[in-house]
């Protein structure tokens, strides 16, 4: 196995692992804490748009390998009628089981990639699923009167992707940033407005004694 193809199997692993974390039966606060966490973690965020990017590749893979298990069955068909043909059973023999053995990776390499496309869609799902029903059950708590953490029951009510209060909180605070930029901009406008009526007035008071001269 390539070092590519060993990179996605561990990634496969990683998702069974995640996915096994997130269906377990944890008690609701520690469920609770633990996708707020997720939500406003920053390197979640950026582990996540890493993520992204792997699963492009993943994609490639996996188109490549079914097209190299398309073209091994037909190489393999193909050579199975030329030795009907010509009778040489011996030599297509050895040539078989290299066929067959580049068949077995090709559709090993198929298999791995695809599952592992589709435990990521299936884990991006159960987190959307398990987060409405923890609003809906934080919402009957607060019905009840049994909520007594309001600071955690807001930050699930605003969790959504992993990682995205996070990248909300740079947005806003680069938002501030340039805010607090055309503050400084407009105050030094400002200044500069004053003092340039200030010049205006002085120099018309001083021309003012020159024309009763």
């Amino acid at each position: 196995m390539t070092l590519y193809y060993t990179l996605v199997f561990l990634l496969l692993v990683a998702e069974m692992a995640l996915f096994m974390l997130l269906i377990i039966p944890l008690p609701f606060t520690i469920r609770r804490r633990m996708f707020t966490f997720i939500s406003e973690n920053k390197f979640v965020a950026k582990l996540q748009y890493g993520l992204k990017i792997t699963f492009i590749f993943i994609l490639i893979l996996f188109i490549d390998s079914v097209n190299r298990v398309y073209r091994v069955q037909v190489e393999l068909a193909a050579a199975s009628e030329n030795a009907g043909n010509s009778g040489g059973a011996a030599i297509m023999g050895h040539e078989r089981l290299e066929v067959q053995a580049r068949k077995f990776y090709s559709q090993r390499n198929m298999y791995l990639c695809g599952f592992t496309l589709f435990l990521s869609l299936i884990l991006n799902r159960t987190y959307i699923m398990i987060l409405e029903v923890l609003r809906l059950e934080e919402k009957v708590k607060q019905y009840e009167g049994t909520d007594k953490n309001a600071r955690q029951a807001e930050k699930l009510a605003v969790a959504g992707e992993p990682g995205e209060i996070a990248r909300l909180r740079r947005a806003l605070e680069k938002k501030d940033q340039d805010l607090d930029n055309l503050k400084k901009q407009a105050a030094g406008l400002n200044r500069e407005y004053d003092a340039l009526t200030e010049k205006y007035a002085q120099t018309q008071q001083d021309g003012v004694p020159k024309k009763d001269k």
